[in-house]
C-alpha cells in the first residue's frame, strides 16, 4: 500500500485514468495508482480536486490536512467507521479512575522510553547525560503517588524537559538545538520531529476511527477544542520509540545535511525541502514496517505499524472490561 505525503505549497492532487496525480508547481508530475492507495496526507497549501476528493471518499481513502509546521487541521473521511456504542462508554470512562491510571501506565512507559533513547546515543555517543536520565527516574518514581491527571501530567512535563536536554547533548553539533519547539519549528532536529509527530497522529487517527473510537475524546489529554486528544494519548509510548530515535539515528548518522531544510519567509520556522521530505519519510516508513518483539501479549515478531494497531484494541479491551490494566503501554530495552 502506498501512503502520500504531499509537503509543498502550489501543488495539486488529483485523478486521472484510476490515478491518484500530483502536479508540483515546478511541473513536476507524480502518479500512485489509486488502488493502492491507502491515505493522503497535506502539509501546507497543496489543493485537491473534487474529483479526487469523491474517489477518495468512496474509496475509504482518508485525507488529512495539516500546517506546513505540522498543525493539525482536520481529516476528510467516510463515515462508514462509526460506532456509537463504543463512544458512548469512551465518554462515560473520562471521568472515571480508568483515566487517571490510563495516563499513570502510558506515561511511565514513556519516560521508560525516552530513557532507553538516551542510554543508547549515550553509549554510542561517549557523553553522559546521567543527570537528565535520573531527573526522568524520579519523575517516573513519583508517579505512584500521583491521584490525578495533572499531577501525572506535571512529571511528565519535567519528565520531558529533562529529556530533550539529554538529546540536545547528545545530538551531532551541527544540529544542534535548546529545547523542543513547535509552531513554527525553530531548527532542524525540531522540524524532523514535528513531521514525524504529525505522520504518526495521522496513523494513530486513522487506526483509532478504524475501531469506532471518537479520536477527540482522550482519557489523559484534557478535551481541547480542534485536536484530537486520544491520538495524543496513545502518541505518548511512541514518540520516542518511533519518531526520535529514528531523527538522531539520520542526524548522527549523517543521512541528512542542512541543505534538506528551508527557511520559509511566508510562514517563518524551518522546514524540510521537498528532497529533505522524501529522505525523512522514507527512514520513518522504514522503521514502521520494522519488526519487533517489543508486546508484552505477542509471543512473535510484529512491525511497528501493526503494534500501533494491535494496541488500540488492547485499549478497546481495556475500556470494555473498565481496567486499564488490560492496557500494556509498548516498553522498549
Amino acid at each position: 500500500m502506498s501512503l502520500l505525503f504531499v509537503n509543498e505549497n502550489n501543488t495539486t492532487i488529483g485523478i486521472e485514468s484510476n490515478r491518484c496525480t500530483v502536479r508540483y508547481a515546478d511541473g513536476m508530475l507524480k502518479m500512485v495508482p489509486i488502488e493502492t492507495l491507502e491515505s493522503i496526507t497535506i502539509m501546507g497549501r497543496a489543493q485537491i480536486t473534487t474529483q479526487c476528493v469523491q474517489e477518495c471518499l468512496k474509496r475509504g481513502i482518508p485525507v488529512a490536512y495539516f500546517s506546513k509546521g505540522g498543525v493539525y487541521f482536520g481529516k476528510l473521511q467516510s463515515t462508514g467507521h462509526i460506532n456509537a456504542a463504543r463512544q458512548r462508554k469512551q465518554c462515560s470512562l473520562y471521568e472515571s479512575p480508568f483515566s487517571v491510571e490510563l495516563a499513570r501506565s502510558i506515561i511511565s512507559a514513556k519516560l521508560k522510553n525516552q530513557q532507553v533513547v538516551l542510554r543508547r546515543y549515550e553509549k554510542s555517543k561517549g557523553i553522559a547525560v546521567s543527570e537528565s536520565i535520573k531527573m526522568m527516574r524520579i519523575c517516573r518514581e513519583k508517579l505512584a503517588d500521583c491521584q490525578t491527571i495533572q499531577e501525572l501530567m506535571g512529571y511528565e512535563g519535567q519528565g520531558a524537559k529533562a529529556y530533550f536536554d539529554g538529546l540536545s547533548a547528545l545530538i551531532d553539533p551541527e544540529f544542534a538545538f535548546h529545547g523542543r519547539s513547535r509552531r513554527p519549528p525553530r531548527d532542524e532536529f525540531n522540524s524532523m520531529i514535528s513531521l514525524g509527530y504529525s505522520v504518526l497522529l495521522n496513523e494513530l487517527y486513522g487506526k483509532i476511527e478504524a475501531k469506532g473510537l471518537n479520536p477527540y475524546f482522550g482519557f489523559m489529554h484534557r478535551d481541547k477544542e480542534q485536536h484530537p486528544t486520544l491520538a495524543s494519548d496513545l502518541m505518548e509510548e511512541w514518540r520516542a520509540v518511533l519518531v526520535d530515535s529514528t531523527v538522531m539515528s539520520m542526524i548522527n548518522g549523517h543521512e541528512i545535511s542542512k541543505e534538506d531544510f528551508t527557511t520559509d519567509l511566508e510562514e517563518p520556522g524551518c522546514f524540510l525541502s521537498r528532497n529533505g521530505v522524501k529522505v525523512f519519510l522514507s527512514k520513518l516508513e522504514k522503521k514502521l514496517q520494522t519488526d519487533v518483539r517489543y508486546l508484552s501479549y505477542v509471543d512473535h515478531a510484529v512491525s511497528f505499524r501493526r503494534g500501533i494497531a494491535l494496541q488500540i484494541d488492547m485499549l478497546v479491551k481495556a475500556m470494555e472490561a473498565e481496567d486499564a490494566s488490560v492496557y500494556k503501554p509498548i516498553e522498549i530495552r
